[in-house]
């Protein structure tokens, strides 16, 4: 429990100033004086946690642990997510996406779709249940579905893959009824075999490497997160989503962000759906 508002230190301007490019530096999200109340009752909880006396010596105690490092950039990403969430997008994947990109590739292949960020699963295991349910052609390629995150909390949810009644409520009862197991009133649990077959993975849209060791994708799903981003970071960002696309591969963003305020790199594409973005065939 935090401590009363009474009771805890005040952030100056200086440690909200060297926090915020601190978080910023990891995360590549921008906060500022306009969010102090909303920094200062996150930190408080974690002063209290950690039994820091103030925010000077917790300032110091993230720059030399990086467990905590961890636990504090989980507090502050944004993991508001549900099944089936801009299912527009879906639709495009089913009826324009694949069959393009199946279109240069033989029965048994490996199509690789990411999902980045992943949140606590919801949409990763969006792209796997709609494929089930919706592409006829699904059975007939090696399709791998990988979920990443910066959010470590938010993976271990998603392997764990047990869902509240507002994450399903999208989803039509016949879906639940299959591929879901009731827990408990109020509590889903996604099947086994639904589970394994997504993998989730640690990655940060700004740095590089973690980024480069997921491989090359086909199609990448990274919705709502930019938005988050200033200028630089998100250009960083974009520059990274384009190396991890494989030539003539797709991406798909948030219905209120647009890749064409961001980088040339890729070309707009315009379907029945859905307006998606592609990395420019070799």
């Amino acid at each position: 429990m935090s401590p009363p508002l009474a009771a805890t230190p005040v952030l100056s301007a200086d440690e909200l100033k060297r926090f915020c490019e601190f978080l910023y530096a990891r995360t590549g999200m921008q906060f500022g004086e306009t969010k102090r109340y909303y920094i200062e009752r996150r930190l408080y909880e974690r002063l209290a946690a950690t039994n820091a006396l103030s925010f000077a010596d917790y300032l110091l105690l993230l720059r030399s642990d990086p467990a905590e490092t961890a636990t504090v950039i989980n507090s502050f990403t944004v993991n508001e997510t549900y099944f089936y969430r801009e299912e527009h997008q879906l639709r495009c994947l089913s009826e324009s996406l694949l069959p393009e990109i199946t279109g240069t590739r033989g029965p048994g292949d490996r199509i690789r779709i990411w999902s980045q960020p992943c949140s606590t699963g919801e949409e990763a295991y969006s792209i796997a249940l709609w494929l089930l349910e919706n592409w006829r052609m699904v059975d007939a390629y090696n399709i791998e579905i990988v979920g990443s995150d910066i959010d470590g909390d938010a993976l271990a949810a998603a392997r764990e893959g047990l869902y509240g009644d507002r994450a399903l409520s999208r989803l039509p009862q016949p879906v639940i009824d299959a591929y879901f197991e009731l827990v408990r009133r109020g509590k889903h649990r996604i099947i086994d075999d639904l589970r394994e077959s997504v993998v989730f993975t640690a990655a940060n849209l700004i740095d590089r490497g973690s980024m480069k060791d997921q491989g090359v994708f086909d199609i990448i799903f990274c919705r709502n997160v930019l938005i988050y981003f200033d200028d630089d970071s998100r250009a960083r960002a974009v520059n990274h989503l384009h190396d991890s696309l494989a030539p003539g591969g797709f991406i798909c963003l948030g219905h209120t962000e647009s890749m064409s305020r961001i980088s040339d790199r890729f070309a707009i594409r315009r379907f029945p759906d859905a307006i998606v973005y592609q990395r420019p065939p070799a």
